[in-house]
């Protein structure tokens, strides 16, 4: 996607490493848990195919950052300084990815069930340090929680920067939901930090605060957090 390039440009030409990592979507499932297709049955029908999408999405989000901690001396990569984020599904990929538990989306399946696991990593360990939420949602957090009945969210968690349109039209992502992930955050003594996108919808790459664009917003979120040197 255009935005996510331009994005990157913006990170990389601050000498930060920006990776954009790609994963299935819907009609790409590969396999999935009988417990998570238990899990979608919970869901309305309409939405049921998204909710099967989540697995096999965020256990590739999972698997390519592996692939980046094993392979970060090779690309000279700093992996103390980690952040995730993307705009509306890749949102929710990122808030799962920087949020849920390490063996989530990789345990529910055995090697043995599916070979192609043994590529990927399984012993590497990674910590997220911010997210960067654009018009996302805790949905995949929620659908761990119907899993199992055990909330993700906990005090170690990473800092995160909610960037959503206040006239967000789309049904998976009203501006609501952003405030929902705000509270949680606040429940659980979290810094989470919300910029509404005055009159924006879904999708608001161009919106822009106080003169500031979301590349500009993100890169002050993530500085201030991690306490880096931009010097």
């Amino acid at each position: 996607m255009v935005h996510i390039a331009n994005m990157g440009k913006y990170f990389a030409s601050r000498g930060w490493v920006f990776i954009s990592a790609d994963y299935r979507v819907m009609k790409q499932k590969g396999t999935i848990p009988q417990q998570w297709i238990s899990i979608s049955k919970k869901y309305p029908q309409k939405v049921r195919g998204q909710a099967l999408a989540v697995y096999p999405a965020l256990r590739d989000a999972k698997a390519a950052m592996r692939w980046v901690i094993a392979n970060k001396e090779q690309y000279h990569i700093n992996t103390d300084y980690i952040t995730v984020g993307g705009g509306s599904a890749g949102a929710l990929t990122a808030i799962g990815l920087g949020i849920s538990d390490l063996e989530d989306y990789r345990d529910e399946i055995s090697i043995e069930t599916d070979p192609t696991l043994s590529t990927t990593h399984l012993k590497e360990e990674y910590k997220v340090k911010t997210i960067i939420d654009l018009w996302g949602t805790k949905a995949v957090l929620d659908a761990l929680e119907k899993l199992d009945g055990k909330s993700r969210f906990d005090s170690d968690d990473p800092s995160l920067l909610i960037l959503h349109g206040t006239q967000d039209q789309n049904k998976n992502t009203p501006f609501n939901k952003a405030e929902e992930l705000k509270a949680t955050y606040d429940a659980n003594g979290l810094t989470a930090k919300l910029i509404p996108l005055e009159g924006a919808g879904h999708g608001a790459w161009k919106a822009t605060v106080d003169g500031k664009n979301l590349a500009d917003l993100a890169f002050e979120f993530i500085v201030e957090q991690q306490k880096l040197q931009t010097e």
